[in-house]
């Protein structure tokens, strides 16, 4: 038999005993004797019977699943978050779902709707679009959200963030105190907070440097992706020397090794001695280029952990809600991508 057309009532018929002494087996097996449940379990394994967990949890009126909504699943910034996600529900008793929006509005909406659909716990987003009106909706279903790496749109709602204003200051202040002056920024689409804020904090850096700092150059990318970095940084190096900048500061990690790629090995010229490079996030292959990549690191774990956390006082919670919008300083880490002309 199909499993999916396998009922508690099937199992009970082929074991020879009620449909409570099935549910006492599934939930309360200590108040069944060990015959009954031996013969039970052999009928749930020989019928392929599964448990339906969503419309258990929904008959009890609570769910343990929390969904992820990530803006990109293949960037390890949010693996790592995911990471700390899951290991604060676990601690909770809680599971976590991911679902890829792929900075595309019309996914993000569905997997919203499904969420909603489901009952969950509660959701955290990394939005792509502006989905307050969802969230709102969420929210009147008992669905509290909460935002992760992105600011919330009210005091409504908490939010997970670090500073990316600050992150871009210290990129580009790293950058003119090893002596360079040309610098550019790789980063896109500027409709995504972040990115807009990172480049915001390098552009107030170079705006007190002095008047002897050009103002930063822009090459804005379609995503913040690898294949993307590439491409910018092939237009930059083909520059003439004096026209092209002496510093890159990449608005995360898989644009600076796509930055790399294309002025080491494509173009032939240096890192750190013709074109200095800083990334964003410190992800694990940061260390391990092949020269070591300077970057600005955020707590990925941290924030995820965090935001779990915080999503489920919020799910759980017996009278009023405090949201909290709480925000994450981010470090420097100086590598040899950097060092000193």
């Amino acid at each position: 038999m199909a499993s999916q057309t396998v009922s508690v009532k099937d199992v009970a018929a082929h074991a020879g005993v009620s449909v409570g002494t099935v549910s006492n087996v599934l939930n309360r097996p200590e108040r069944v004797s060990e015959a009954t449940l031996t013969r039970v379990q052999t009928s749930i394994r020989d019928l392929g019977f599964v448990r339906n967990e969503a419309a258990r949890h929904l008959r009890a009126g609570r769910s343990t699943t929390i969904g992820f909504v990530v803006l990109d699943v293949s960037n390890p910034f949010f693996t790592d978050v995911e990471r700390g996600a899951e290991r604060a529900a676990a601690a909770a008793g809680s599971s976590v779902l991911i679902a890829n929006s792929g900075d595309q509005g019309e996914r993000e909406a569905a997997y919203l709707e499904l969420f909603e659909e489901q009952r969950v716990q509660g959701v955290l987003i990394s939005p792509a679009t502006d989905v307050r009106e969802h969230l709102v909706r969420l929210r009147e279903h008992g669905i509290p959200t909460v935002f992760v790496d992105s600011p919330a749109p009210d005091a409504g709602f908490s939010s997970i963030q670090t500073n990316d204003i600050a992150g871009g200051e210290l990129a580009a202040r790293h950058l003119l105190s090893t002596g360079r002056r040309r610098i550019a920024f790789v980063g896109g689409p500027l409709s995504l907070h972040q990115i807009r804020d990172r480049l915001a904090g390098a552009r107030l850096a170079v705006s007190e440097a002095g008047d002897d700092v050009p103002a930063i150059r822009i090459i804005e990318t379609k995503a913040p992706t690898v294949d993307e970095g590439r491409r910018a940084g092939l237009e930059l190096a083909a520059l003439e020397p004096r026209e092209r900048p002496d510093a890159i500061f990449a608005a995360n990690d898989l644009l600076a090794i796509g930055v790399m790629q294309a002025v080491l090995l494509e173009r032939r010229l240096r890192i750190p001695e013709d074109i200095a490079l800083i990334g964003y996030d410190d992800i694990d292959w940061s260390a391990s280029t092949v020269v070591p990549l300077s970057t600005v690191r955020q707590p990925s774990e941290l924030i995820g952990e965090t935001a779990a956390r915080l999503l489920i006082e919020e799910a759980t919670a017996t009278g009023e809600v405090t949201h909290q919008q709480l925000q994450f300083t981010p470090v420097l880490v100086a590598r040899a991508s950097t060092a000193a002309s």
